[in-house]
């Protein structure tokens, strides 16, 4: 196991079921197994509760539905067209600008769903509603989609499950190296795998018990090699002096592993955060000076990267990937149509097009 685990909770109803069984026979034995009635019966600490829920599992039941439209999704925004299938909640690794910080600042533990194989019915409707449509589905939304994996194994049978749909595509967004399950079964050209990538800076600084930038870029070689799709998400792109350098070297090293054909695509978003996910994070890591660049209240709300510094970076990333002969398709994230025609020079496609053009999105062989 890769992450500490304080303790595990089942909620009443879950003990019989396959996951929570498969769980308890992967946890080390020194981890407490108790039952609860109703996960929220579950007591956090007094100080930094979304810390200390990081390091509690909750296996219950989801009593709403899995599939959802991207939350970040907007009609301010160019979108991507990404749809959520929600099987986990939270993450072992604690990123000091993540906006879990404040969004499950009510329900800190992290949960993973008992009945996350009902969730193959909705996906069903989905594929049947439009067959001649190609959709990308993602689970990293709310949680990283490979944490823990070593304990719920849930990445074997999503990945046997979209194999068998020729009109769906996985998307399984991660930090970690924990790739181990994914080795050995066959994709069928419907599964990525992709990673964010950080400067070594923005990792040692604010990327807590995350995999290293080398160890996520050999990760994402190794699946590669393993038969499945790889992407990468720069997001978010801080900046902090030397920043273009830095990233610039980070390119560098991607696709001297990886050749520029091998990437079904990749995304750029700047550091964003809502007034009250800022209190939230200077709060808990008040020495990151990541947290502490030149930011201004935007008009949706968010404190954002000065528009020059975001757009420099942005621009300073899209021209090394087009001097590496790399046509790769890309987007921002939760940025206006007027910023992508700025740095790509075009109009944004809408986000049906974009998602079903990234569903389909292949690398050369």
């Amino acid at each position: 196991m890769k992450f500490d685990l304080d303790a595990v909770f089942i909620e009443h109803g879950c003990a019989d079921s396959a996951l929570a069984a498969r769980i308890v026979r992967a946890i080390p034995a020194d981890v407490p197994v108790r039952e609860v009635s109703d996960a929220r019966e579950v007591a956090m600490p007094a100080r930094d509760q979304f810390g200390a829920g990081k390091r509690m599992m909750i296996v219950a039941r989801r009593k709403t539905p899995f599939l959802m439209a991207c939350p970040a999704g907007s009609a301010k925004f160019a979108c991507c067209g990404y749809l959520v299938l929600n099987l986990a909640s939270n993450c072992p690794m604690d990123c000091s600008y993540c906006f879990l910080q404040q969004y499950l600042a009510d329900n800190p533990a992290y949960q993973v769903y008992a009945n996350f194989a009902d969730s193959f019915d909705e996906l069903d409707r989905l594929s049947r509603s439009a067959p001649e449509r190609r959709f990308r589905v993602g689970t990293g939304e709310l949680a990283d989609s490979l944490a823990f994996d070593s304990l719920t194994g849930v990445s074997r049978e999503l990945i046997e499950y979209f194999a068998a749909h020729e009109n769906l595509t996985l998307e399984l967004k991660t930090k970690t190296d924990e790739i181990e399950n994914l080795i050995g079964l066959d994709p069928r050209g419907r599964v990525l795998v992709s990673w964010t990538l950080s400067t070594d800076a923005v990792y040692r600084s604010s990327e807590h018990r995350t995999a290293s930038p080398t160890a996520r870029i050999a990760a994402a070689r190794a699946v590669l090699e393993a038969g499945y799709r790889v992407a990468f998400h720069f997001d978010p792109l801080i900046a902090y002096p030397g920043a273009e350098r830095d990233y610039i070297a980070l390119i560098d090293e991607l696709i001297e592993t990886i050749a520029p054909k091998k990437i079904s695509f990749i995304s750029m978003g700047g550091l964003r955060m809502t007034p009250t996910l800022r209190t939230i994070a200077r709060r808990r890591f008040p020495t990151d000076p990541m947290l502490c660049g030149e930011d201004v209240l935007a008009s949706d709300g968010r404190f954002r990267t000065f528009t020059p510094l975001r757009l420099k970076l942005y621009q300073t990333l899209a021209e090394r990937f087009r001097k590496a002969g790399a046509d790769l398709p890309a987007y921002l994230c939760m940025e206006p149509a007027s910023i992508h025609e700025r740095v790509f020079g075009a109009t944004p496609p809408r986000p049906a097009e974009i998602g079903e053009r990234l569903a389909t999105a292949v690398h050369s062989r």
